[in-house]
């Protein structure tokens, strides 16, 4: 915008000083050069203000919050899963059943009648006795040990929440 915009926009809109305004009428009565810009500007100051100022539509909001949501929804998770931490819960339960099964088969005694003969799998291996390993004391070092566990996860999982909740 040029300098002659600017002065005709100022005393269209009535934001300039009484003396600035008398300034620019004498302008417009006598330059045709403000006189043609004045009428080109007045002109359109008058289709801006027969316009309506348009208004989104009703759902606009809904729609841009469910944007919001899914950009959201599209991010990854933060926490990933560790992939040692799974490997070593299998090889827990494969050696759980691994040792159910050696203690089924010791335990099992299968007779193959073949020519009056009995035949034993494992005959040779005994399971020690448990029973002097398993005591009192034992069980509530265990159970001590477990409930400590559970309060250090719960303090964990309390803190973050905490934490989730501040950001």
């Amino acid at each position: 915008m040029n300098a002659i915009e600017e002065k005709l926009w100022d005393y269209i809109d009535g934001n300039c000083s009484a003396d600035q305004r008398q300034a620019i009428e004498n302008l417009i009565k006598h330059d045709e050069a403000y006189l043609l810009k004045y009428n080109e500007l007045l002109k359109f100051h008058h289709e801006f203000s027969a316009m309506e100022p348009e208004e989104p539509p009703m759902a606009f909001t809904y729609n841009v919050m469910e944007a919001i949501r899914s950009a959201e929804a599209q991010k990854p998770l933060k926490a990933a899963i560790n992939k040692h931490i799974i490997k070593g819960i299998i090889l827990f339960f494969m050696a759980a059943i691994a040792a159910l099964l050696i203690f089924i088969l010791a335990n099992v005694h299968i007779d193959f009648r073949a020519g009056g003969t009995a035949v034993n799998i494992f005959p040779a291996l005994k399971l020690p006795n448990l029973t002097n390993y398993i005591t009192k004391p034992v069980i509530e070092g265990f159970l001590f040990f477990d409930l400590a566990a559970a309060l250090v996860l719960a303090d964990a999982f309390l803190r973050r929440r905490i934490l989730e909740k501040q950001a």
